[in-house]
């Protein structure tokens, strides 16, 4: 059973949240994480990716970067733009886009729950990757970044949520993509005590997203169980920040992949392999094509899109290998174009679905040649692969809304 527990936010004042609440660090590139600091200097991205304070030539993971998040967040809170509360609590956050809502819990989790596989997740993490996220967090003595959690629709749950909602929010505002933001704090002892009893009652919950940013919280709440051998669990350093969603509110966007070459194969010589690989090819056409259903694709080649339909023999009850994008993977990409290991391969890229079938068609006319749209992986499929203990391939979801970072901040030490 799950210790989802409330805890003593750092937020930020209300006048300013709108303004400090920030996508996440890994939606931007360095250039990208300049600019959007210089257009907004109160972005919580500048204590993010504090990197945005040195001239280019100081590496992103100098010591310096991570001291100087330090400094920004502690003066963030001297100066009166973070509010830090006395006493531990829930919030509800709520995200609405296109007009679909989606409602959370922001508590903390246990690293416990990571350890023994309560928490659930579906993706392998890479050292590299974690490492920086490890230093941010231990020099800011801070989770920064919620972990986006999911876990099977409680109707209980639902309906304190629901209630809580109908009261005057903390923060409301809707962000320059055109995100709405609401967050409400609970803040009744027995309604607190209801929850956390509720998700005792649940068996596990389920990284959505942010696997690296969960990994790095849990190892530096173990780091710190080595320098304190006498911890007792309750210590702060114990849990991490995540916000909870229940599954039946999510919406996976595809993930979708552009390739650079045809692995030595004419335009001529790729469409018939295609069609030895057991995908039937439609004539192409000009508009786009997003995927309708499971086991179909678009293709984008040459000016022109296909679609490609999977045949039955290409899917089976395996978790993982019956994903469209395992499918995709193993019977085209890999045999077809040569994509072995499509983590490390650098013919192959990565176009979250959010980002269009403009974008496909951009990058295949120019750095690219060819282009997969695909139909989105379901939040069921997900939850099968990790109940199952798998691992998904690398970009196999694309969870929109993004959270922000900097609404909740969870310090590691306990407050004076």
């Amino acid at each position: 059973m799950p210790q989802i527990t409330p805890f003593r936010s750092i937020r930020p004042n209300p006048i300013l949240a709108s303004r400090i609440a920030a996508l996440p660090y890994d939606v931007y590139n360095r250039k990208e994480a300049l600019a959007e600091v210089e257009r907004e200097p109160r972005s919580f991205l500048r204590i993010d990716r504090a990197e945005t304070q040195f001239p280019e030539d100081v590496d992103l993971y100098d010591e310096r970067v991570y001291q100087k998040a330090r400094e920004l967040l502690e003066r963030s809170v001297a100066d009166g733009s973070f509010i830090m509360e006395e006493k531990p609590y829930y919030y509800i956050y709520e995200l609405t886009m296109n007009g679909r809502t989606q409602t959370g819990i922001a508590a903390c989790s246990s690293i416990d729950d990571y350890i023994g596989g309560v928490i659930r997740k579906h993706e392998n993490t890479r050292q590299d990757k974690e490492l920086d996220r490890i230093r941010h967090v231990d020099v800011t003595n801070a989770n920064t970044g919620p972990i986006f959690l999911a876990y099977r629709s409680r109707n209980e749950i639902n309906e304190i949520v629901n209630a809580q909602k109908k009261r005057t929010p903390l923060y409301d505002f809707i962000s320059r993509d055109g995100i709405g933001h609401r967050v409400w704090r609970i803040e009744r002892g027995e309604i607190i005590q209801r929850l956390q009893s509720l998700f005792e009652e649940i068996s596990c919950t389920y990284i959505a997203d942010g696997h690296h940013r969960c990994a790095s919280a849990v190892k530096v709440g173990l780091k710190r169980r080595r320098e304190h051998p006498g911890y007792t669990g309750e210590e702060e350093f114990n849990r991490f920040l995540s916000v909870l969603f229940p599954d039946d509110q999510l919406e996976i966007l595809p993930y979708n992949r552009v390739v650079k070459d045809l692995n030595g194969h004419t335009v001529e010589e790729f469409l018939k392999a295609v069609e030895r690989a057991h995908f039937r090819l439609s004539p192409p056409r000009r508009e786009g094509i997003s995927p309708q259903r499971k086991g179909t694709f678009g293709m984008f080649l040459k000016g022109g899109w296909y679609l490609l339909t999977a045949e039955d023999s290409l899917f089976c009850d395996d978790p993982v290998k019956g994903l469209d994008v395992s499918v995709l993977q193993d019977h085209l990409l890999g045999p077809v174009l040569g994509i072995g290991d499509p983590r490390t391969d650098n013919r192959i890229d990565f176009v979250g679905g959010i980002r269009g079938l403009g974008e496909l068609e951009r990058r295949a006319s120019g750095d690219m040649e060819i282009a997969f749209s695909l139909y989105p992986t379901s939040i069921q499929e997900l939850l099968r692969v990790a109940d199952a203990g798998m691992m998904m391939p690398p970009k196999s979801t694309w969870f929109e809304p993004k959270l922000r970072s900097g609404l909740f901040i969870h310090s590691l030490e306990e407050w004076n």
